[in-house]
């Protein structure tokens, strides 16, 4: 009993703290959804009529940065690019591009922005910029620098990730990327090797410079390797660049959803209502059925929202209206733990054991249930996140948490208080009786 009374007691001092950080909003503050905050969604439909068959997820996936990309451009807030793949659960035939903009007011500026295709471009260093300071280079603009040379995406053929060989056939493990022109871009690049021997060609992404490599000899065949240091995964993601950022893919504008920040603010307020409204009445029926143990479910059941809404800070989740609504679930959902326990420990006073007894076993009969149960919630969670669409895992990811966190304070902190408090020996009067029964019996 000792141990458990120290272990509740350290229980108490790790939520208070944790409590402090969930209602410190400067560092961490929570993140708010498009629904709740106002702003708009742009849905874009793509064309990838032109793009092999086991291209287009990747093509896709490059489409999404190249998005994200242009968005940061114009500084919103969080924003949510998402891709919407063709299915049954999406009730769509084709991709589809989901933008969410979360406080934008110049549509049309966010419109054009975002329609225009990727474009993959080849740049040389400007003979005047080549000696410039690196506080005179913050000073230019990417066409002071820079100057085209007309090789751009239609003419690469391709990118693989390569190894060096580190000599006797060994592969020396540092990664490079090797790029294959197509017939016509192989004459333009051995042209440009040819005469820029010693300068950095430049490669662009959509404006951004993805990678600068230097010409160190002249390249006829049409075959070039770019190195430099890379990791697998920046060499990799190089690779991915590259090919899918040569490939068109056209985006259409297809619907336009805009939501007043009223509105989202009004739809936030009545969220967080409904779940302290629905978390006040759980805690009467607890407290007034179940007596101490309803009590100590509630304690249990306050630490479990601090725990979430803290986890919810940390990785950040973003709120949506659905997402509020998962959470609430997921409350309720730990609240049925905590019945489960009570009404098996009922089962075994009714057959006479003690209180300390009745709790045991209490737990151990009531576990198997809430195992099951919890994993087929996370189970179908997890299928939701999978399958759905952005309203959809917001749903999904706050009841996936909300239940992984109640199962920790249904199964360990309840527990822990429960058995810090309950009276040990064969025989206990009425009232602590009384006070462990639930209901009308005592």
């Amino acid at each position: 009993m000792l141990k458990h009374r120290v272990l509740s007691i350290v229980l108490i001092l790790v939520a208070v703290g944790i409590g402090f950080f969930v209602y410190n909003t400067g560092k961490y503050p929570f993140r708010f959804g498009l629904d709740l905050n106002g702003g708009t969604e742009l849905t874009y439909r793509a064309d990838i009529s032109k793009i092999k068959s086991g291209n287009v997820s990747g093509a896709m996936a490059s489409l999404r940065d190249v998005i994200e990309r242009r968005i940061n451009l114009f500084g919103v807030s969080e924003p949510v690019v998402q891709v919407e793949n063709p299915g049954i659960v999406t009730g769509t035939n084709e991709y589809r591009l989901l933008v969410g903009l979360p406080g934008v007011t110049n549509i049309e500026q966010a419109v054009e922005l975002i329609g225009k295709t990727p474009q993959l471009e080849f740049k040389l260093v400007r003979p005047e910029a080549q000696n410039l300071t690196e506080e005179e280079l913050k000073t230019k603009t990417a066409e002071d620098i820079f100057v085209a040379t007309g090789l751009d995406g239609q003419y690469l053929d391709g990118a693989q990730l390569q190894f060096t060989n580190g000599g006797n056939g060994q592969i020396s493990g540092q990664p490079t990327v090797g790029i294959t022109f197509n017939s016509a871009g192989r004459d333009l690049f051995a042209k440009i090797t040819k005469e820029n021997l010693g300068k950095i060609l430049a490669i662009f992404l959509d404006g951004q410079v993805i990678s600068s490599p230097v010409i160190r000899d002249e390249i006829k065949d049409g075959k070039a390797v770019i190195s430099g240091g890379f990791t697998p995964e920046e060499a990799k993601s190089l690779v991915r660049d590259l090919n899918y950022g040569a490939l068109p893919v056209p985006v259409e504008l297809i619907s336009t959803q805009t939501i007043g920040a009223s509105l989202g603010g009004d739809a936030k307020t009545s969220g967080v209502e409904a779940g302290i409204f629905g978390f006040i009445l759980i805690v009467l029926f607890l407290i007034l059925w179940y007596r101490l143990p309803g009590i100590i479910a509630s304690i249990s059941l306050v630490i479990y929202i601090i725990l979430s809404l803290a986890v919810f800070k940390l990785i950040p989740v973003t709120f949506t209206a659905a997402g509020i609504a998962g959470f609430i679930l997921s409350i309720g959902m730990a609240v049925d733990a905590n019945i489960l326990i009570f009404e098996r420990t009922k089962e075994e006073l009714k057959k006479g054991k003690n209180i300390h007894e009745s709790l045991h076993e209490g737990f151990t009969r009531a576990w198997l249930s809430i195992r099951d149960s919890n994993i087929s919630s996370i189970i179908t969670a997890i299928i939701l996140f999978w399958l759905g669409t952005s309203a959809v895992k917001g749903f999904a990811l706050t009841l996936g948490l909300g239940v992984i966190i109640s199962l920790f304070t249904a199964i360990t902190v309840s527990r822990t208080f429960l058995f810090a408090i309950a009276p040990k020996g064969e025989s206990h009067g009425k009232f602590a009786k009384f006070l462990f029964s639930n209901g009308f019996h005592i």
